[in-house]
């Protein structure tokens, strides 16, 4: 039960499961627990999930060194690369502002990302790929304000109707942002 989105039932059926695994089955899995633990540790650069440092990513030459996207989790980064579309380079925050959480500036990795920046100057935009919640909007703004003084575009990714939506059933923001981050055909 200790584990996100597993409650009682989940977390019982699970350990019946278990006990109705052969031994060697529960053996592996405690052993790929324990090297996920003992194995992957957050990249020096861009604080990606990694089992070497720097993380792949961040140590290859043929990726565009002029952009970095900023994500919230490691989660994130596997998506744009599933995608296959970007081939930048990413920072991980490994959350977002959340003063009603008592999540400040101090601990998600928002100092290392300014560093970082000051560090390569071949840095020329910041994509911010935060979720479109009202703490990832604050983040965004708060980023946005640090970057923008040292002349480095800082982007955001567009929002708006999602492919397959009905307009009918879209809330207000969506509408407004579909609208205002329209594209010519």
């Amino acid at each position: 039960m200790r584990l996100p989105g597993i409650g009682e039932k989940t977390a019982t059926r699970l350990a019946f499961y278990t006990l109705d695994m052969p031994e060697q089955d529960v053996q592996d899995f405690a052993k790929s627990l324990n090297d996920v633990k003992k194995n992957l540790h957050q990249c020096s650069i861009c604080g990606n999930i990694t089992e070497k440092d720097p993380c792949d990513i961040c140590s290859n030459p043929n990726r565009d060194q002029a952009t970095i996207m900023v994500v919230e989790q490691p989660k994130d980064v596997m998506a744009f690369e599933e995608m296959g579309e970007y081939d930048g380079l990413y920072h991980v925050l490994h959350g977002v502002l959340s003063p009603m959480d008592g999540v400040g500036p101090e601990e998600i990795n928002i100092k290392s990302l300014i560093t970082r920046l000051q560090k390569q100057d071949q840095v020329k935009e910041v994509i911010l790929a935060l979720n479109s919640t009202p703490e990832g909007e604050s983040t965004a703004m708060y980023i946005s304000k640090l970057i923008k003084p040292a002349g480095i575009k800082v982007t955001r990714l567009a929002a708006g109707l999602a492919v397959g939506s009905d307009i009918e059933y879209a809330n207000s923001i969506t509408l407004k942002r579909a609208v205002q981050g329209r594209t010519s055909l």
